[in-house]
């Protein structure tokens, strides 16, 4: 097991992050001793925590999608619900490309796989601020043909020692995408007076388990998702203009080194569930071209 560690003096006092090769995701993070995302031991990530989600994040309904008027079946991987789920690197080992103390690129190939005939090349770069951790994810087309591409994470989150359930949850979202028994989208609809509205904090305990969201308020230029301590401090997921897609998950079940705990994924995506299917949301990257996005996780106080 090769898990990275890096580290960075910062403003905020010392940052410190576990990027894992399997799936390409961070196993831990904490500013100054405070805990961002909920961490696990092992090499294999518990319900996909913190990895890459790419060439789609979520559910493809039964795996089939239509190209050029030809049907494409990918690999079911969620048997239990029949769906092909959060892409097809989750579980892949990625090669470190590049390597500084604060930073670290990690690299895999898409080729060859049922139900996705593309070629392409994926990098994620994560590097160290002040309050946290920055990701920029490169994906290059080295095939023939223009490909559709959607990228998430899968992170989840806390606020330093504090009982997920004493946290609250605000994503500034006008628009619920409505999720059927297999959770996948059935139609959008307006969140005011009901319960996905989370323009406000709304705690763990009261909180819709398991819901997507868009037409998110853009904020200087970015996109943001926060778990919220009752001192006021934040732990804030936050993605460029790309990721104006969010998922929100909640699992009592997350396996933890005291047992298990319940745990909060907020998800930034650039597309809905079923979006080979739907073709809402899609990047089409022409051959030899290249996509490139940001996303992070901060730390913002109490005083701020």
């Amino acid at each position: 097991m090769t898990i990275e560690t890096l580290r960075l003096r910062g403003s905020g006092g010392e940052v410190v992050a576990e990027a894992n090769p399997v799936g390409a995701g961070i196993r831990s993070l904490s500013v100054d001793g405070v805990d961002l995302v909920q961490g696990y031991s092992g090499e294999l990530p518990p319900g996909k925590a913190g990895t890459v989600l790419v060439p789609w994040p979520n559910r493809i309904d039964h795996g089939r999608w239509q190209l050029d008027g030809e049907t494409q079946q990918l690999d079911i991987t969620e048997p239990r619900l029949d769906t092909a789920i959060h892409g097809l690197l989750p579980t892949t080992r990625y090669v470190t490309q590049g390597r500084t103390e604060s930073s670290i690129t990690l690299g895999a190939d898409i080729s060859g796989h049922a139900g996705y005939p593309f070629e392409l090349q994926t990098e994620v770069r994560y590097e160290l601020v002040d309050c946290g951790i920055e990701a920029t994810h490169r994906i290059t087309n080295g095939g023939g043909r223009p490909a559709p591409v959607a990228i998430g994470a899968h992170p989840y989150l806390r606020v330093g020692d504090v009982d997920a359930n004493d946290l609250a949850v605000r994503i500034a979202a006008r628009t619920a995408v409505l999720l059927d028994e297999r959770n996948l989208p059935t139609h959008d609809q307006d969140v005011s007076g009901s319960r996905y509205d989370l323009r406000s904090p709304v705690s763990v305990r009261e909180v819709v388990r398991h819901a997507c969201f868009t037409d998110l308020e853009l904020t200087n230029g970015r996109y943001e998702l926060s778990l919220i301590a009752p001192d006021g401090r934040e732990t804030v997921v936050w993605g460029d203009e790309a990721f104006r897609w969010a998922q929100l998950y909640v699992t009592d079940t997350f396996p933890h080194d005291k047992g298990i705990v319940t745990a909060v994924a907020l998800e930034p995506m650039t597309a809905p569930p079923n979006s080979l299917a739907s073709g809402i949301g899609l990047h089409w990257i022409e051959p030899g071209d290249e996509w490139i996005v940001r996303r992070g996780i901060e730390l913002r106080p109490a005083s701020r």
